[in-house]
């Protein structure tokens, strides 16, 4: 499903069917459903009648399938105040990060928003965690989800759940494909992993606002792209890996742990070049919790 502002110059479009007061589908020259937008837009209007340009304000492009029915459906129910929210958020963060979010991104988050606000009427909360890791990894996207939730709330007079910015970062990033192996959602999912093993490890939560968890995240980050890219680091020098691996057992078997979960998750092993910095930044971060302890 793609997205247009505006009708184009077309010197007739025809109402096809109407939806609803504010939903028209007109059948494009080519044969391909639009769904045409706007207040009142749907008014009075004849299947056979001519629309008004000047009345559309949203024009969405459905795509062939099952999707198009839900598509349809979904714009058919929503109300209007709704979409007309979240599109003009979604043109907003797509200015602020400078490229296209994908043509599927404003059903996304019109279905989803929808969603959000039947559970506030009645009183439920969803769970959720505050994901540290995504603003180190991803703090554009967390920034524009942020604005996105506070600009939709604000057209809708309602004040969406703090957590909904983490949501949004989520359904922004599963828009964005671009890793060779999979979404960036994967692989943000892929070092949440990482860091709870080790946590796990560790036996204690690490400081999401410190340096080095910083540097540890995005080492994670570099190192399984390095991975899916086949670009790993490697060295015919082993005697500092061996080094690492006897002198910090703690960290090397938490090390240990993650390339078993590197290896089933992407069917790559790390080289003991890759391992060894690993091992590096585990014990940074033991150390790290140690200077914490005895401050």
């Amino acid at each position: 499903m793609a997205t247009e502002r505006k009708l184009n110059s077309a010197p007739r479009v025809v109402a096809h069917k109407v939806l609803n007061n504010n939903v028209v589908i007109s059948i494009d020259v080519s044969g391909q459903e639009r769904v045409l937008m706007g207040r009142g837009l749907g008014f009075q209007l004849l299947p056979t009648d001519t629309i008004d340009p000047a009345k559309v304000e949203k024009t969405f492009i459905l795509d062939q399938g099952a999707g198009a029915e839900h598509a349809r459906q979904l714009l058919t129910t929503v109300p209007y105040s709704v979409i007309e929210a979240v599109t003009t958020a979604v043109d907003e963060a797509e200015r602020a990060l400078g490229r296209s979010l994908g043509r599927r991104l404003q059903l996304a988050i019109i279905d989803h928003i929808q969603y959000v606000l039947e559970r506030m009427q009645k009183g439920i909360r969803m769970p959720t965690t505050s994901m540290p890791e995504l603003r180190v990894l991803h703090p554009q996207e967390f920034a524009a989800a942020t604005v996105m939730s506070q600009s939709v709330g604000a057209s809708l007079q309602t004040a969406l759940p703090e957590e909904e910015a983490l949501f949004l970062t989520m359904h922004i990033l599963n828009a964005t494909r671009d890793e060779p192996n999979g979404t960036a959602a994967l692989l943000f999912r892929r070092v949440q992993h990482v860091v709870t093993t080790v946590e796990g490890g560790l036996g204690v939560k690490l400081d999401p606002v410190s340096p080095d968890y910083a540097r540890f995240i995005l080492h994670i980050q570099f190192l399984l792209q390095r991975l899916v890219a086949k670009a790993m680091l490697r060295g015919s020098d082993t005697s500092f890996f061996e080094f690492a691996k006897h002198s910090y057992p703690r960290s090397y078997a938490i090390a240990a742990d993650i390339k078993s979960y590197v290896s089933a998750a992407t069917g790559s092993d790390l080289t003991d070049e890759e391992l060894l910095y690993v091992i590096v930044h585990v014990e940074r971060l033991a150390n790290q919790i140690v200077d914490a302890a005895t401050a």
